[in-house]
């Protein structure tokens, strides 16, 4: 299989299509190669346009979400962003093509080593994954210019919010219980934080930010 035609085809027919303009995200859709930050057994299904399963309730987002989410975070050169759910990470590789730094953090051992050693066998240095607990962030290198989720949640938490800069951007997906998923923009302004809704997008949760469990007596 050529990657690379089936990268560009992507990219032409996915990205483009979905009202995606900005050349640097363009560009760094066109560069990473999505094939190597999934499991081989998944390769061969790297470009097509739906959430692949990756193992363990994990999905590899689809490209067309990420490539919106990035257009609409707004990345510059200067800013340093945190990927919440790292996965094998292709999310934080094509963000780390804009920003200057991206700390990807990943509660599964194996896919953190994964996506460290895809990253390295790349050359993308800029790219630092942290195998640890994905719904704490990762204080310790806060405040970020750029958060994204590499996933949907029910609910937003704070703990995360709190660890966006000013003037910073957060985007995640939110999907409430019978609702269609929706992709949020949040931003710091004075140190408020507000929000506003951006597109559909009903990808899967990322586990440990699913609805919490309702009892029915």
């Amino acid at each position: 299989m050529d990657y690379k035609i089936a990268r560009h085809n992507m990219v032409e027919n996915q990205v483009r299509t979905n009202k995606v303009t900005d050349p640097l995200v363009i560009a760094a859709m066109e560069e990473v190669p999505r094939e190597l930050f999934l499991p081989e057994n998944k390769r061969g299904i790297a470009y097509v346009d739906e959430d692949i399963p990756v193992g363990g309730g994990r999905y590899a987002m689809e490209p067309m979400v990420i490539a919106r989410l990035m257009q609409e975070a707004g990345i510059a050169r200067t800013d340093v962003a945190l990927v919440i759910g790292a996965g094998f990470g292709y999310t934080g590789a094509a963000i780390s093509r804009v920003a200057e730094t991206v700390v990807a953090v990943e509660s599964d051992k194996d896919m953190a080593m994964a996506a460290e050693k895809a990253c390295q066998a790349l050359n993308y240095d800029n790219v630092i994954v942290v195998e640890g607990d994905i719904g704490a962030g990762y204080a310790k290198q806060a405040p970020y210019n750029v958060i994204v989720f590499d996933g949907a949640v029910a609910e937003v938490p704070n703990t995360i919010l709190d660890q966006l800069s000013e003037g910073g951007r957060m985007l995640v997906v939110v999907h409430a219980p019978g609702k269609v998923g929706i992709a949020r923009l949040y931003e710091r302004e004075n140190g408020v934080v507000g929000h506003r809704d951006l597109f559909d997008a009903n990808i899967p949760y990322l586990p440990g930010f699913e609805p919490a469990e309702s009892f029915v007596f």
